[in-house]
């Protein structure tokens, strides 16, 4: 069984459908229950093809076929000054979880914005009892910058998120004109 990466498709609207109709799943994000195949496969036409000038990316972990994973770097906002930063998010099927799925995923999504998409800040929020996903940021120089109390609600009860958030690890240099 081998792992790829690919950008996600509207075909894979009933796969990550699946995923988060898993409260294990879904619970680690700031998704709803009872996606649909059908919200799913509108989400991801919006994204497809992307907008002219966006650098906006969702990959898909594809494993026999089938996605497993998901993750994305998303524009924060409008603002112009805020350009060179993205928000990341990403979830992994339940079977797929302690896989290596997440790290592929992180390693596509940083190449992507350290070598091509101009971005100098992801920033992310997790659960703060998320061990998992918390050490997987930190191994990609994610660093904690806060903590947001009863950020959002989950199982019925108001519960606190981190904030991490990594720098390009090396800023973009102008290349020296060769005369």
């Amino acid at each position: 069984m081998k792992l790829t990466l690919r950008r996600v498709k509207p075909a894979d609207a009933a796969a990550i459908a699946e995923q988060f109709g898993d409260p294990e799943v879904f619970g680690g994000t700031l998704q709803l229950p009872f996606a649909s195949e059908e919200l799913w496969a509108q989400r991801i036409a919006g994204m497809n093809p992307p907008q002219p000038g966006s650098n906006e990316l969702v990959l898909a972990a594809v494993l026999d076929d089938k996605p497993v994973g998901l993750a994305g770097l998303h524009p924060v906002g409008p603002a112009i000054r805020r350009r060179h930063a993205m928000g990341l998010g990403i979830t992994i099927a339940k079977a797929n979880q302690g896989q290596g799925v997440g790290q592929a995923l992180m390693m596509g999504l940083l190449d992507y914005a350290d070598n091509w998409a101009q971005i100098l800040r992801i920033e992310l929020t997790v659960y703060h009892d998320n061990a998992r996903a918390i050490r997987l940021y930190e191994r990609h120089g994610f660093e904690h910058e806060g903590r947001l109390r009863a950020y959002a609600m989950r199982n019925g009860v108001y519960d606190d998120v981190l904030t991490m958030a990594r720098l390009h690890p090396r800023q973009p240099l102008v290349r020296a004109a060769v005369t």
